[in-house]
């Protein structure tokens, strides 16, 4: 059996190489992956390729399968599909997705891969992390039948949660975003589109996923009276200053956090396994294919993730494919 694999490491800030790894045979509870597709959450991973998590967030920022720490070297990324080589007979041949970095082959404790359900292709499977975090998001926000919601920031959080709000009865969504281009990605997934500055207010929910404090500064402009909005954003060592002044007492407005580190407290009743097989059963729906918009060979990754931290591929999720005879 092939013990060899490759990794995508940050070296430094801003500077990414591939390294070689020999693997350990799987233990009794244990599999080997070997690796089909992998997504690079822009967000996120190009904040951290920047080296742009506070020295205050290191920990609680570690992925759960990162090596090294932040701000390098370290092995980060989260959204990994592949296909069991070694393990128990139940699993060997199954595609599964795991919360891993980008590297070609890897084992792993058994309870940390969850089976991909066959409607689902293992190419849309890597969007798993991200839906986990709508689905997740959703459970703070709580909809209701009627609502009046605008989802401010395009993005793969953005998107995918303006995905699942498209399956609410009776709602108005809205995506804002201020590239006019995402207006095909929401028509794609079901949703209206806006600019900023033509968004429908009125709103009683604002989900806000732009990480710009224009975009949360417009969130609150588009509540109305006691309306609520959910903070998906990360800003990582960014300061950011709000208007909470003028009417944001008056109007007794409401801003309040999410973060899928834990589950919802509304849901606690839940675990984390069963929030991620949510996230995939959701995923047959084919509308979200529209939240990959490009894709690369793993060989690339060191050339790609500066092009993707500039903007210079202006990715919603970036997946990366692995070669199948490796």
């Amino acid at each position: 059996m092939n013990r060899s694999a490759r990794a995508f490491w940050l070296r430094s800030p801003g500077h990414g190489e591939l390294r070689d790894v020999t693997l350990p045979a799987p233990g009794e509870d244990e599999v080997m992956v070997r690796s089909l597709w992998s997504g690079v959450s822009r967000g996120t991973e190009t904040l951290v390729f920047r080296g742009g998590v506070p020295v205050s967030q290191h920990a609680a920022m570690r992925a759960p399968f990162q090596e090294g720490d932040f701000p390098g070297p370290v092995k980060y990324g989260y959204l990994n599909v592949g296909v069991v080589e070694e393990g128990p007979d139940a699993l060997i041949g199954r595609t599964v997705f795991c919360l891993y970095p980008h590297q070609t082959r890897y084992v792993v404790p058994v309870n940390a891969v969850t089976p991909v359900p066959d409607n689902v292709p293992a190419e849309r499977a890597v969007l798993a992390g991200t839906v986990e975090t709508a689905v997740n998001a959703l459970w703070d926000a709580a909809p209701l039948v009627g609502d009046r919601i605008a989802v401010v920031g395009g993005g793969m959080v953005g998107c995918s949660v303006a995905a699942l709000l498209a399956r609410f009865p009776g709602i108005r969504v809205q995506l804002v975003d201020a590239d006019p281009a995402r207006a095909e990605v929401a028509e794609a997934l079901g949703v209206g589109f806006a600019t900023p500055e033509r968004a429908l207010g009125e709103c009683d929910l604002v989900v806000h996923a732009s990480a710009t404090e224009q975009g949360l500064a417009r969130s609150l402009e588009l509540l109305t009276a006691e309306g609520t909005v959910v903070e998906l954003s990360w800003y990582g060592d960014r300061k950011v200053t709000l208007p909470l002044g003028e009417a944001f007492h008056s109007r007794r407005l409401v801003i309040r956090s999410s973060q899928v580190g834990t589950v919802s407290p509304a849901r606690s009743n839940r675990t984390y396994a069963d929030r991620l097989a949510l996230a995939l059963d959701l995923l047959a729906d084919p509308a979200l294919d529209a939240l990959v918009t490009g894709e690369s060979a793993f060989e690339d990754l060191p050339e790609v993730m500066p092009k993707l931290a500039s903007g210079e591929i202006p990715a919603l999720c970036h997946r990366i494919r692995y070669d199948k005879s490796a």
